[in-house]
Order: structure tokens, then C-alpha cells, then sequence
């Protein structure tokens, strides 16, 4: 008999339970439902299997369904006292059917650990569940369904159910409310910050719906945790606290959510242990109460956040590269994995666009003192990168080159005579008015260079970026003379500060050999990072040579030779 667990809000409705993968009962989750209750709430089904036993017996091999992995490991037997650690999976390693049972595989051969598991939407599925939004806003509320990224994200999750073997009943009622979404969107003919972030949500609450179901298919004992993201709380066993500010698309999370999500996770363990599986880069506004999320590849904070509160032993963030690399593959193929990292240097890369990691994600994992490993899930035997407070930097001169492209930026020169106080507080001033945020900056007497970022605003459309680019030369205008320079690129090299000498003399060679004109340097506070504006034409080429020059150059010049020597 299933027992439907629901909130008070609910209709008595029961979601049709998951066949057992063989004739051994399995106390735990079965599958999850969703409604659409007062004032578009949505709302959670819990069917609870009938069974005789709490534990999953473990089986000699698989059963059936696609990739089903043996379960020798991490049975209810293999569940320890406490949770042990995070292990992060971004979108592309579950991509598809296929994707997913491999990444369950490799859960299960960690059967020491108890792990807290994080998921991202299925590949693709945000980018497009944002194009859908923004077509759904001008097709008519007849044409929802002709849209093709709304049909790609349905065809996808049905035809991943089918082939792990699960009913449709595990995500059919997302599908139907994300369509209602789409259509309510068109009616309306707006699409703002807060129901965009509402739309995207689904990504991740789908993916951990079907990844749950899947490993009760397979029967080790899992619980899908989802973060409080409801308008109406619905269940507070599946609401672990992730408080944030009401900044859709970018939201930040408080500080009330460390002890509400450490109370919840650490004790839903101690009263029923199960894995606990946590949608990525979801939060509930403080204030609104709506959905928000954490930006970009904000899973990752979504990790190291759990990761603090609990005190756990270690975060790994499964990504598809071997780890951190010495530069990004695409633009330059001979890359490195580097070994070892200190959380100042992997907070400098992320926040000058590498995109193995979230800029604000080393910050709970820094506070907390608890490593972060970032793992291939395409190669799990690759050593990957261990993230750190300190590591050796004795024989260490450049840790690695980051590009970004795309990037604004800004000649200030002031119209007042010299020394004139309150010139950069003025500057500043009208950046803050209008929301945008600042890269790099340089400065003198009467001027003031900076760098704008687009993708700080990626929730925005070109045009109106273009509006608020012209405006904002308008209000300096008043003030200074301003040069609108674009097209520019920032060359990030991240590296060891007691090096710093030895990397501007490689990099001015560098430079002098292939004739790059820089337009602008800037070094920040902490000195781990030095860098450096080009033209966008110049820097894919700048950066190979960089890194030809720093990590594959055999003969040293004679400063970096005595530089080791002491070292």
C-alpha cells in the first residue's frame, strides 16, 4: 500500500510508486509528483513504498535497466554515523540517461563515504529553458508548445526516464506545470527577473526527481532534499534552509542558512539516514519567499555551502575536465591539469572567468577550512585538483592563464584641475546607481581606467546592455571625459606573489615577441593575480604564447634560473 505524505494545502492524491528492481522490498523514496496549489505554489508528493524491511539488500549485479552498477558498495550498510562529503555533479555529467546511471556507478564506488549529493539541470536545459521564456514572450499562447528549446528540455527528461526504466509519473507533472509556466508567460507578454528564475528552477528539480527514483531503482535507500524554494513550504523534510537576498538571477546566500541547513541535513540522518540528493543553485528569497538563484555555475556554492555547515571532511565538485587547468582547452589544446591550489588563487581564477568553478564558491569552503577537490566524472582516475588553504609555492611561478573576452572598458579623465577630492567617489557612485559592476581598475591624478563585465548581467538582452552602456558614458560625461573603449579582452595571470618580478619579465618578452600593445595593467591587493587588457584580436594568440613561454619553455631565462636556485 503507498502512503501519500502532503501538505495540509494538498489534494489526497497518490503518484504512482516505482516498480522494485527485484522481489526485495525498499522502505524509502519512491517517486515524487508535483501540483499546482494556491496561488501557483508548487507542491511535492511523497509516495512512501510499503516494505518490511528498512534496508536495501544489496544484489549481486545489475538488473536490468541501463547501466544498473553492481551494488557492492554503498548499500544502507555502507552508512555511517555522520555525513561525510559533497560531491557535486555539474550538467554535463548528467546529461542524459546514460550520464546519470554512470555517475550513480561512481557514487557507489565510494562505499566509505556518505555522501551528500548536488545536482545541476541535465546539460543544456537552463540556457534553453531561458530561450523558451524569452520566445514564449512574443508567440502567442498557441504557439508554447511549437517552441523548439521547450521541446528539447521535454523530450530530453521523458526520454531519460524511459531509458533508466522509471514511469513518466516522476516527472509528468513538472512538464505540464513548466508548460502552464510558458504559456502564462506569453499571455502576459513579460518575462521578469523573478519569474525567470522560477522557470529555470525546474532544470534542477527535475534532475534530482529522476536521479532519486533512479537510485531507488536500484535500490540503495536515497531521499530527495530540495531546497525551500516555495512560495508555500509544503515539506519540511525536503526544506534544508537556503536563505538568500532577493537579487534574481544573482542571488547571494545569508548567513541564516548555515545553521538551518546543518540542523535539517544532520538531522534527517541521525533520524532515518539516506542519501541525501540536493537541487544546485536554488535559494528562497528572504523577503519575497519566491525562488532565486545563485548565478552561473552556482551549484558549486551550493556545495561548499553544505559542505560548511556540516563540518564535513571534503567538497568535490565533478565537473568534465580533469580539474583546474593550467588555461582554458578551447583556446589552447596543450593545457595542464594543475595539482594543487590555495583558495586565494581558485577565487582569483573563477572571478576572471574560468568556468571550472563559481567565483563566490571558495568563500564557505575558506571560512570553513574544508578542501575542495574538482574531479573529471569522464575520468574519475585523473587525480584532479586539491583546493586548499595553503600549498607549497617554493618552486611555483605561474599557476595559470585566464582569458575573458568581451570585456568594456572605460578611459575617465577628469575635467576639474589636479587634486580635486571626491572625483573617484563620484565615479564609483554612478556605477552603483545603475547595477554595474567593475573588473579591473587603474587609476592616477586626473583619470581612472576600468573594465566592465557583460556577463555580470548575463540575465539581460544585448540591447538593453547596449542602453546601459550609453548611459552610463552619459552621467560620467557630466563629470570627466570619457572614452568608450570594446571589443577588449582581460588576460588574468594568476600566479605566486613572491614571484611577481620574475612574471612581469617573462611576460614583457612575451609581449615585445609578439607585438601586443597592452591597454591597460592592473595588479590587485592580494597580488596573486596580474592583469592585463588587450584587444580581443590579440588575445587567444597572446594567451598560447603566455602559456608556451611560462609552462613549456625548456630553457629558463637567467632571472628565472637564480630564481629557483634560491628557491
Amino acid at each position: 500500500m503507498a502512503i501519500p505524505v502532503r501538505s495540509a494545502a494538498a489534494p489526497r492524491r497518490l503518484v504512482p510508486s516505482i516498480p522494485p528492481a527485484s522481489s526485495g522490498h525498499v522502505r524509502g523514496l519512491a517517486c515524487f509528483g508535483t501540483r499546482t496549489g494556491p496561488r501557483g505554489a508548487r507542491g511535492l508528493s511523497m509516495v512512501v513504498a510499503d516494505s518490511t524491511s528498512r534496508r536495501a539488500k544489496q544484489a549481486d549485479g545489475g538488473d536490468g535497466v541501463l547501466g544498473a552498477p553492481v551494488l557492492g558498495g554503498l548499500g544502507m550498510e555502507g552508512l555511517g554515523d555522520q555525513l561525510s562529503v559533497v560531491m557535486k555533479f555539474g550538467g554535463s555529467s548528467v546529461s542524459s540517461a546514460a550520464r546519470m546511471a554512470e555517475v550513480a556507478g561512481l557514487i557507489l564506488t565510494f562505499p566509505e563515504e556518505r555522501p551528500v549529493v548536488v545536482l545541476s539541470a541535465m546539460g543544456k536545459t537552463t540556457n534553453n529553458l531561458l530561450l523558451a521564456g524569452e520566445k514564449a514572450v512574443g508567440c502567442g499562447v498557441i504557439h508554447v508548445s511549437e517552441i523548439e528549446e521547450w521541446n528539447m528540455v521535454k523530450s530530453l527528461h521523458i526520454k531519460t526516464v524511459d531509458e533508466l526504466g522509471l514511469p513518466r509519473s516522476v516527472i509528468q507533472d513538472m512538464l505540464d506545470e513548466l508548460e502552464q509556466l510558458l504559456k502564462g508567460i506569453a499571455m502576459m507578454k513579460e518575462l521578469t527577473p523573478r519569474t525567470s528564475d522560477y522557470l529555470v528552477s525546474f532544470g534542477e528539480c527535475m534532475s534530482t526527481r529522476i536521479f532519486s527514483a533512479y537510485l531507488n531503482k536500484i535500490r540503495v535507500k536515497a531521499r530527495q532534499v530540495l531546497l525551500d524554494i516555495f512560495l508555500i513550504c509544503t515539506y519540511d523534510a525536503f526544506d534544508i534552509g537556503f536563505i538568500t537576498t532577493d537579487e534574481f538571477g544573482n542571488a547571494d546566500i545569508l548567513e541564516a542558512t548555515y545553521p538551518a541547513v546543518a540542523k535539517r541535513l544532520h538531522g534527517d540522518w541521525i533520524q532515518d539516514p539516506a542519501i541525501p540528493v540536493v537541487t544546485g543553485f536554488l535559494g528562497k528569497g528572504w523577503k519575497s519567499g519566491a525562488v532565486t538563484t545563485l548565478g552561473r555555475g552556482g551549484s558549486d556554492l551550493t556545495a561548499t555551502t553544505i559542505g560548511k555547515a556540516l563540518g564535513l571532511r571534503e567538497i568535490q565538485v565533478w565537473k568534465d575536465v580533469d580539474g583546474v587547468l593550467t588555461c582554458d582547452p578551447n583556446i589552447y589544446p596543450h593545457a595542464k591539469t594543475v595539482p594543487y591550489l590555495t583558495f586565494e588563487e581558485a577565487t582569483e581564477l573563477a572571478y576572471f572567468g574560468a568556468q571550472v568553478l563559481h567565483p563566490q564558491s571558495m568563500r564557505p569552503a575558506r571560512e570553513g577550512d574544508i578542501p575542495v577537490r574538482v574531479k573529471n566524472s569522464y575520468n574519475p582516475k585523473a587525480p584532479g585538483t586539491l583546493i586548499t588553504r595553503q600549498r607549497d609555492m617554493d618552486k611555483v611561478v605561474l599557476t595559470s592563464i585566464v582569458l575573458k573576452s568581451n570585456v568594456t572598458m572605460l578611459d575617465i579623465v577628469s575635467t576639474r584641475m589636479l587634486g580635486q577630492y571626491g572625483f573617484l567617489a563620484r565615479v564609483f557612485a554612478i556605477f552603483e546607481d545603475l547595477c554595474i559592476s567593475v573588473d579591473c581598475v587603474a587609476t592616477s591624478e586626473v583619470s581612472v581606467s576600468v573594465s566592465l563585465d557583460p556577463s555580470k548581467i548575463w540575465s539581460r538582452e544585448l540591447i538593453q546592455q547596449a542602453s546601459e552602456l550609453d548611459h552610463v558614458v552619459e552621467e560620467l560625461e557630466k563629470i570627466a571625459i570619457v572614452r568608450l573603449l570594446q571589443q577588449r579582452a582581460i588576460i588574468s595571470l594568476i600566479g605566486n606573489v613572491e614571484q611577481s618580478s620574475l612574471i612581469l619579465e617573462k611576460t614583457g618578452r612575451v609581449l615585445r615577441k609578439s607585438g601586443v600593445n597592452v591597454q591597460m595593467i592592473s595588479q590587485g591587493a592580494s597580488k596573486v593575480n596580474m592583469s592585463l587588457i588587450v584587444h580581443d584580436s590579440d588575445a587567444k594568440a597572446l594567451v598560447e604564447a603566455l602559456h608556451q613561454a611560462f609552462f613549456e619553455d625548456d630553457v629558463l631565462s637567467q632571472v628565472e634560473a637564480e630564481n629557483l636556485l634560491v628557491g
